[in-house]
């Protein structure tokens, strides 16, 4: 079951604010109070031009329409303490009517801004969340013996996808699983995910070897990554990036249906955690190759190491930005040792304390993308 968060929404929403029809009818009772007390008070105090607090508060919480309805109410007590105080044709009344007209209509103006920009930022996140549902897909709760859940976090403000990827595929005799993190974050990051998410999602199920899969990958990703860096050389007039700067670090996971291991190679990507009730192990590649992407680099062939994974076990793929991710005194989130104290619950409940953890550990605000898979492997 995936769950994703947008960078503003990591922190908990306040549940004890009243709602606005609450707070409108408190600004209704503060302009009848003020009013009030203005015309009962002694001619030498003047309390309306407190009246202005009104519109400033709607703006806060109402819309431009019910903002500039309260700044008319408001202009109208303040007409209404002139009229009962005799005082409406004065130059000091007169002075506070037109005060209060032009910061009312500066406030309702601001409201306008925030509005237009409330608007363009919805349209945004919509097509985030397209762009989500298009690029990573939601991994199924259920494939074959395994269950699966994931989470999103994107460092990128207002996004909800980016750098880190992650992707299931059926074949013939078990479950493929990729992940993986793309050089850099954010947005700019999206295009290199894409290229490996669709190559992968086009020979999962066609190579029968698992390194004969790795080369495919590593060879479209590095052909497709030069085409991109020349077109930004040449575009940039030769300053661009150079081929071999873009690369992207990955896990690949075989799960056999019938077997009791787990078959990976690992391309320069932190290992994957195998959860037990001893603690979690490190499924730490004796041979790791190099990240996706770097061409010549590439092995000759790739290796296979293959570990333990019978039924009831599970594992925990995540990406850097997990383990890169500082708190204030700058200090790395502890994630095997935080990890260990939700070991038996389910899949998307031990990842949903993962997420509030982690970000509790870093304020609420992630400096890169960060993405984390859990498979159990069902008895």
């Amino acid at each position: 079951m995936p769950l994703r968060q947008r960078p503003g929404a990591h922190l908990p929403r306040r549940t004890w604010l009243p709602d606005r029809h609450v707070l409108t009818a408190l600004v209704l009772m503060l302009i009848v109070l003020i009013t009030t007390v203005d015309i009962l008070a002694p001619p030498h105090i003047h309390l309306g031009p407190l009246l202005i607090v009104a519109p400033a508060l709607t703006a806060s919480f109402a819309g431009a329409r019910g903002t500039a309805a309260v700044a008319l109410l408001a202009i109208a007590a303040l007409t209404v303490i002139g009229l009962a105080r005799d005082g409406l044709t004065t130059a000091n009344h007169q002075t506070q009517l037109g005060a209060q007209a032009v910061v009312s209509a500066l406030i309702v103006g601001l409201r306008v801004l925030r509005d237009r920009h409330e608007r363009e930022l919805a349209r945004v996140r919509t097509v985030s969340e397209a762009a989500q549902r298009v690029l990573l897909r939601p991994l199924p709760e259920r494939i074959g013996p395994l269950r699966l859940a994931s989470v999103y976090l994107a460092a990128e403000a207002e996004a909800q996808v980016g750098g880190d990827l992650y992707a299931a595929a059926r074949t013939a005799t078990g479950t493929r699983l990729l992940v993986g993190d793309v050089r850099g974050k954010g947005l700019s990051s999206l295009g290199d995910a894409a290229l490996l998410l669709g190559a992968f999602r086009a020979a999962a199920h066609l190579h029968a070897e698992l390194p004969d899969l790795a080369a495919y990958l590593d060879g479209s990703v590095s052909w497709d990554l030069a085409q991109l860096a020349e077109q930004k050389r040449i575009s940039s007039g030769g300053g661009g990036e150079e081929a071999g700067e873009s690369f992207i670090t990955a896990v690949l996971l075989d799960i056999p249906d019938d077997g009791t291991e787990v078959r990976l190679i690992d391309c320069g990507h932190p290992p994957p955690l195998r959860l037990c009730p001893g603690g979690p192990v490190a499924l730490t590649a004796r041979r790791p190759a190099p990240p996706l992407g770097l061409g010549e680099l590439a092995p000759a062939r790739y290796e296979v190491e293959a570990y333990p994974f019978g039924p009831g076990d599970r594992l925990l793929i995540y990406t850097d930005g997990v383990i890169e991710a500082r708190d204030a005194q700058r200090r790395f989130y502890p994630l095997s040792e935080r990890i260990a104290a939700w070991y038996g619950e389910q899949p998307a409940a031990l990842l949903q304390h993962l997420r509030v953890d982690l970000l509790n550990h870093v304020g609420g605000h992630l400096d890169d993308d960060a993405a984390m898979v859990v498979v159990d492997r069902c008895p």
